[in-house]
């Protein structure tokens, strides 16, 4: 029986690390030439790294890009892999390209048609679009039909094509961004697509960590009734190696008939033959017919560990710092880095107040033994006052108000930027998204720092992460106090944030359903929420645009997270809750 080995290369690519990329192919197409592959799939764009973005627009990366492409052609040279590869190409303009390589030749090269631009993609900003669908077609007669990212998504895309012009099996590169319950919605649409049309499916997605976004990876095989005979696991790079038997996609068409109306010539697809054929196996490698995905807080702790430490290696750091309150934020983002880079290279710094509860420093102490992260402690009362006695004559005859809370945010923000700077760690703020779209959180103070994990967590999610985070440790690592005393910025006695806004539960709903779902003011007040606590929480998010935009950039886990993805005008007089 033929059988096709395919490689399926779930790699870690780095944007701009032409070489480092380069590296990790070359060992990829050793390892494939040694277990005898027919095929090496790699993800999309994978020698520039996803999204290049504005590299695009540099000649001089769009050049270097293409010496470094003709590097991994060169090494491909006597091997009896073919390699499908992402690169970008430039002509009259840039492409996302896929590229045919094999034994030391560029075969054939695919541009990839649907160019997404939405959420935080911006591909038609930068590349046109390919017009023609591509086919190699092997000395055996074996056709696979080679897809990037998007144009898998389409339902009547150039898979389409691809399928009735008898492709047996097709390939998809893709970079497809982590969101909550990505990975199950996705899989469904890839069972779907290969199912209707009767073709093995073989989807290779990034993993890794580039700013705001995660790739989850999930890369998985279909066969063409629709079922997962292989996957790849969660947010972990590997290299993986599957037999199919490429037939059957034929037995699947005959049995259904889905390309008997099929006119060719309405066909514009481009086929390339390669001179190769099978290799013959000794053994077969069956898939492990798992679906690997995950609960969903662990998916999303997964997801924020990578973007964590991604973000932070790939920029050069090594170890991070931050304040801790003894709140649950600081608290989880300290668990968070620690399992991440290890406790000894995470700092914490405690800056208590005249406000500061004994409880929360006790908390903090404790948090640190458990988590094995060195703390340095530095009170801000005797700061706080003589800042306070310098601005006595500007302020005499005023309350005391949010101006003097703030002080005290930006003294400890000044502080953990201080020490980030003395000692080269990057500085992490611990706002999460509750705090940062009602505009809870400290313009220089608490929302100084490099950036911000948790920043596309709503509070309630943050404390599910935690009891998560102790789970998997086995034990109150957290401190159980930390869970039940109420959240407080301890700016002023006696201080909780229900003081300002609603009960956590009911404001997280309101921003979710604001936020993600774009539900109007009457929309959300349909689903039971109260009319005037629903236009509170939207006048919060409308007028803390400015903050937002001057924040630490933060892992995306949402539809819509603040950033790059959802772009709100700052000078906007559209107020719906007036």
């Amino acid at each position: 029986m033929m059988r096709l080995r395919i490689g399926i290369a779930q790699l870690n690519s780095h944007v701009g690390n032409l070489r480092g990329n380069l590296d990790k192919a070359k060992k990829a197409l050793n390892i494939a030439e040694t277990k005898k592959s027919d095929l090496l799939i790699f993800p999309e764009l994978f020698l520039t790294g996803y999204p290049p973005e504005d590299l695009v627009l540099k000649t001089g990366f769009l050049n270097d890009s293409k010496k470094i492409l003709n590097e991994y052609i060169k090494y491909s040279m006597n091997k009896n892999v073919i390699s499908v590869i992402g690169d970008l190409d430039f002509e009259v303009d840039a492409y996302n390209a896929a590229y045919i390589v094999y034994n030391g030749k560029e075969e054939a090269k695919y541009h990839k048609i649907y160019l997404p631009n939405y959420s935080v993609f911006d591909e038609k900003r930068y590349f046109s679009p390919g017009t023609q669908p591509l086919m190699i077609e092997m000395k055996n007669g074996l056709k696979i039909g080679i897809t990037i990212c998007e144009d898998i998504w389409v339902p009547n895309g150039p898979a389409v094509d691809l399928a009735e012009m008898g492709a047996h099996v097709i390939v998809n590169l893709s970079a497809s961004p982590y969101t909550k319950g990505k990975p199950e919605s996705r899989l469904e649409m890839l069972k779907t697509r290969a199912s209707e049309l009767s073709t093995w499916l073989v989807y290779v997605n990034l993993v890794g960590g580039q700013d705001e976004i995660v790739f989850d990876g999930g890369s998985v095989v279909i066969n063409p009734f629709g079922e997962v005979v292989h996957s790849l696991s969660l947010f972990e790079e590997t290299i993986d190696f599957i037999d199919i038997d490429p037939i059957s996609s034929t037995r699947a068409n005959l049995r259904e008939g889905k390309r008997r109306h099929l006119i060719y010539e309405t066909h514009n697809v481009e086929v390339r033959k390669i001179d190769k054929s099978i290799y013959k196996k000794d053994n077969i490698l069956k898939g492990n017919k798992k679906i690997l995905l995950l609960n969903k807080y662990e998916e999303m702790y997964e997801a924020l560990k990578l973007g964590l430490k991604d973000y932070v290696y790939k920029n050069g750091f090594s170890k991070v710092i931050l304040g801790l309150s003894g709140g649950m934020d600081s608290a989880f983002v300290a668990a968070l880095a620690a399992d991440v880079f290890g406790g000894e290279n995470v700092f914490g710094i405690l800056m208590p107040s005249q406000y500061s509860s004994r409880g929360s420093i006790e908390d903090s102490i404790m948090l640190s033994k458990n988590l094995g992260i060195n703390t340095h402690t530095i009170p801000i009362r005797k700061t706080f006052e003589t800042l306070l006695k310098e601005l006595n004559v500007a302020f005499k005859g005023l309350a005391m108000n949010v101006a003097e809370e703030n002080i005290q945010a930006r003294i400890r923000g000044t502080i953990v930027m201080a020490f980030s700077n003395k000692f080269g760690y990057i500085a992490l703020a611990t706002g999460n998204k509750s705090e940062v779209a009602t505009g809870y959180a400290t313009l220089y103070g608490d929302m100084a720092g490099g950036f911000s994990p948790i920043k596309d967590v709503y509070k309630t999610e943050i404390y599910k992460l935690a009891k998560y985070f102790n789970g998997i440790k086995g034990g109150w690592v957290i401190p159980e106090n930390i869970f039940t005393k109420a959240p407080s910025a301890e700016l002023r006695p006696d201080q909780t944030d229900q003081d300002k806004l609603p009960p956590y539960e009911i404001l997280d709903s309101i921003l979710e359903r604001y936020i993600e779902y774009e539900m109007s003011i009457d929309e959300i007040v349909e689903d039971g929420y109260d009319i005037e606590t629903v236009k509170y929480v939207i006048k919060l998010v409308d007028l803390n645009e400015y903050k937002r935009r001057q924040g630490a950039p933060g892992i995306k886990i949402t539809q819509r997270a603040f950033g790059k993805d959802r772009r709100m005008p700052i000078t906007n007089g559209y107020k719906i809750w007036r």
